[in-house]
């Protein structure tokens, strides 16, 4: 089952964990987020030390084809953001698995 982490839920666990108010908890995660998309932005490539590494890539022009219609269509240009965990993040996911 999927569960989705939201803003509000960040914002909540900041407010119960460290004692912030909402209003600052709040302030806090949206710098955190503002901090990352504009070097993100600026850089093309982030490292959040024992978490991973954030990349933007850019895709080039391509041809694609509607599966449903057979259509071909040009696929434009354009950047993705690309996420490669850390050695310690993927050791810590599997090791949670197999217990």
């Amino acid at each position: 089952m999927r569960i989705n982490l939201t803003k509000k839920n960040l914002v909540n666990l900041v407010y119960m964990q460290i004692g912030f108010s909402k209003q600052v908890s709040e302030h806090l995660i949206d710098d955190f987020f503002s901090l990352i998309i504009s070097n993100l932005k600026k850089e093309k490539k982030i490292k959040l030390s024992k978490f991973g590494t954030f990349s933007v890539r850019q895709k080039k022009t391509r041809i694609g084809r509607n599966p449903k219609t057979k259509e071909k269509k040009t696929i434009s240009e354009r950047n993705v953001i690309l996420f490669k965990p850390s050695k310690e993040f993927r050791e810590f996911v599997n090791h949670n698995i197999n217990e």
